[in-house]
């Protein structure tokens, strides 16, 4: 079943860091995983943003303007911690770190018949920019906002823009986001996982060939020495011993197919099919890590991602 929005939805929980100047894409370069020096004008491209110990505490998308500035896409809960965390190493380099939030309206769509299929295939249309967000065909659009009416007719200075209608299609973008395997970095999950315990790798959006960048090393080892023994995974969740929602960055015993273990959850939306989420997990085997509520035991069921989402081995 499609479970993308029937038209554009405005995605206002996401926001816009913007990276302008001579040395913008140098910058970056030095501190992301992806290569972003390489980054043509016509791919948007995810990136993580690390700490020492290589574990991740932003996902971006990045979206080139033109030879030099771009424009970081991520969750508005993360935005200002990670502008501080980039301001740090800013130092001298020619270039500025702004949030441009205000100056952007980000929007999902079930589709673009012009774009080309493959995922982060972009194009500029005038002061617009789209592209190819995930395998099940939606794009993401992002335009300036020269007035307070988004592309659904709604005044989004007005709280009406948070009714019903739009939380529910907010929820089933999110709810496709993890049937994709697309996982989002928030608040609570800063500084929790190693880049290929979210799959950044499949995604494409760890260079392993361009140099260093904070968390270099320890992401390095883990591609070169030896499997990640715990991924993020997708399950969709069939029964709750109690009421109390699962959260992000929450730990959970699961049980799937007879057998506990531990896992964290990553994100967790609800669609017209139930709840799904990503929860990074060893493979299949039981554990005795903590968990934040033992009495807390949700019955989970692994559903497959993408044919094209192939986790290694």
């Amino acid at each position: 079943m499609d479970h993308t929005p029937a038209r554009p939805i405005a995605l206002a929980h996401l926001g816009v860091i913007a990276v302008r100047g001579v040395e913008a894409r140098k910058f970056l370069n030095g501190q992301l995983s992806q290569d972003v020096l390489g980054l043509p004008a016509d791919r948007v491209e995810l990136a993580g943003l690390h700490n020492p110990q290589g574990r991740m505490v932003a996902l971006l998308r990045l979206v080139p303007l033109g030879a030099n500035d771009l424009l970081c896409i991520l969750p508005r809960t993360v935005l200002t911690d990670t502008l501080a965390t980039l301001r740090k190493f800013l130092l001298r380099t020619k270039a500025t770190l702004t949030d441009e939030s205000a100056s952007w309206i980000i929007e999902g769509l079930a589709d673009d018949a012009i774009l080309p299929a493959a995922v982060g295939s972009a194009r500029i249309d005038g002061t617009e920019i789209s592209w190819r967000h995930a395998v099940d065909g939606r794009v993401m659009r992002l335009r300036p906002a020269s007035s307070e009416i988004d592309a659904s007719g709604i005044n989004t200075s007005d709280a009406s823009d948070h009714s019903s209608a739009q939380e529910k299609a907010l929820a089933d973008w999110q709810f496709a986001d993890i049937a994709a395997g697309l996982p989002e970095i928030t608040d609570s999950t800063r500084g929790e996982f190693v880049a290929q315990m979210l799959n950044l790798d499949v995604l494409g959006g760890i260079s392993f060939t361009k140099g260093c960048y904070t968390g270099q090393e320890v992401i390095a080892r883990a591609h070169y020495r030896g499997r990640v023994k715990r991924r993020a995974q997708r399950f969709r969740i069939t029964a709750m011993q109690h009421a109390s929602p699962l959260q992000p960055g929450q730990k959970v015993k699961l049980i799937d197919g007879g057998s506990a273990r531990t896992a964290q959850i990553v994100n967790v939306a609800q669609g017209s099919q139930g709840i799904e989420c990503l929860a990074v997990t060893g493979f299949g085997s039981a554990t005795s890590e903590s968990v934040d509520s033992p009495n807390d035991i949700p019955t989970l069921t692994a559903v497959a991602l993408p044919m094209s989402y192939a986790l290694p081995e």
